[in-house]
């Protein structure tokens, strides 16, 4: 059985907590809510907190014990985690975070107030603040900003019998020990030995004879997204992490923080997508929730008012053939529904380095090809359609033209727009479906009823 309790166990106290904090208000019951939140793990813990309006979350993060406070904002999400620090004081803040190990400190010092983290940094031991200055000294989105500095190492010159007599001396082993790290006099890194080989080969044999000597090396300075590639294309536990200059060792970086860090930009894209600046609290104030909504749909507007006018200019065209009102939007959704799907391939290769800059031509064609196919199937098909509906030939054969044009220009666009913002230094994510949509929307009215002008009437 797990020693903490479940998800579902966690669903049920959220469920249960409103009429807890009424039970509150009336009678003391703060110690058996207390003790309700100290057997959770921290993840669970933060869990419930973000589920939670803002005035019943700061209620519930009050009853959490002191030493537990850091470990649980570093489960938090950005939006979050932020909401609670504004209500925490200098002391508390200081207090919460000395808990935490070096590489943990560096992931909440972007959301800490300056001063506070130069007294976290003033109030370590020596070693940890080394450990602490040099985990901040790396860039977010690099290897050394995932990297952890809890390792075991040991050297090729010893004997596994040492090695292990070396381990049961630990307290215990750093979370996600799969493999030792092999390192001369001088620290630098020799290779691996992974510990289901220790377990199964002979004691009196050297470190150095069993290790593996040709392991994956990250280097600190890596980007994070290369690194993610490398634990799935090889499916690592741990890789270790060295001085690109000296080949010294310095720390290693485990699954759980890729794992971190690939969920956090999964969610950073979809938000990007449609147009969101930043992760946002579900119960965040009206004005932030504004704030970090306004921008795209500001430009949502503005695309929305251009093909209005695209529409607005065939007026004449749609009085005199009233089918066009109904079958117009036909013509622009298919568009944008295929342009999201050719622009969400893109970006999702962006992501995973896939697409070389020689190859864009090639994959433009590729697109074209695709777009092609379907326009030529689901265009007949929605021509055939509207001949059976309205009995004309020619607006059949606009219909089926139009689709195809559409679909051309949806893709088209689909390839353009993320390539363009990359060329540019931008998230190619960031407002792609708004752009899309937009191009398609305008781009579908003006064919259709370009077309239905020039042949119908």
């Amino acid at each position: 059985m797990s020693e903490f309790p479940t998800r579902l166990e966690v669903e049920d106290l959220q469920h249960n907590l409103r009429k807890v904090r009424d039970r509150l208000v009336r009678t003391d019951q703060a110690d058996e809510l207390r003790a309700e939140l100290d057997q959770l793990h921290p993840a669970d813990a933060a869990y419930l907190l973000e589920a939670l309006p803002l005035e019943e979350r700061l209620l519930v993060w009050g009853l959490v014990k002191a030493e537990r406070e850091g470990e649980i904002l570093l489960e938090l999400s950005d939006a979050v985690r932020e909401s609670l620090i504004a209500t925490m004081d200098s002391k508390e803040l200081v207090a919460a975070t000395e808990t935490l190990e070096a590489d943990e400190i560096a992931d909440l010092a972007p959301d800490l107030p300056e001063a506070v983290v130069q007294d976290v940094i003033r109030a370590l031991p020596h070693e940890e603040r080394v450990l602490l200055r040099a985990a901040l000294s790396y860039d977010e989105g690099t290897v050394g900003a995932l990297m952890d500095f809890d390792q075991v190492a040991v050297r090729k010159d010893v004997t596994l019998e040492a090695a292990t007599r070396y381990l049961r001396a630990l307290d215990e082993l750093p979370a996600h020990t799969d493999q030792l790290f092999v390192v001369d006099r001088g620290g630098k890194l020799q290779g691996v030995l992974p510990l289901a080989r220790l377990i199964v080969s002979d004691l009196e044999r050297m470190v150095g004879d069993v290790m593996a000597p040709g392991s994956v090396k990250l280097h600190p300075e890596d980007r994070a997204e290369d690194a993610a590639q490398t634990f799935e294309r090889y499916d690592l536990v741990s890789a270790p992490v060295v001085d690109l200059i000296t080949g010294s060792l310095v720390g290693r970086v485990t699954v759980n923080a890729v794992m971190d860090y690939i969920r956090e930009k999964s969610a950073e894209t979809q938000l990007a997508e449609a147009g969101l600046s930043r992760e946002e609290d579900v119960f965040a104030p009206v004005w932030n929730s504004f704030r970090n909504r306004w921008a795209w749909l500001a430009v949502n507007l503005i695309t929305a008012f251009i093909a209005s006018r695209v529409i607005g200019a065939f007026e004449g065209s749609i009085e005199k053939l009233v089918a066009l009102a109904a079958l117009m939007p036909i013509v622009a959704g298919i568009g944008g529904n295929s342009g999201n799907q050719t622009i969400t391939m893109i970006v999702r290769a962006l992501a995973l380095g896939q697409i070389q800059s020689a190859y864009w031509t090639k994959l433009v064609i590729k697109e074209l090809g695709v777009a092609t196919l379907n326009g030529v199937i689901w265009g007949g098909l929605l021509g055939l359609a509207t001949y059976v509906l309205y009995g004309s030939v020619a607006l059949g054969a606009v219909m089926a033209l139009a689709m195809l044009l559409n679909l051309l220009l949806a893709a088209g666009m689909g390839v353009a727009i993320p390539y363009l913002r990359a060329r540019l230094g931008r998230d190619p994510a960031v407002g792609s479906s708004v752009l899309i949509t937009a191009c398609t929307d305008s781009g579908g009215f003006f064919i259709f009823l370009g077309l239905a002008t020039l042949f119908l009437l």
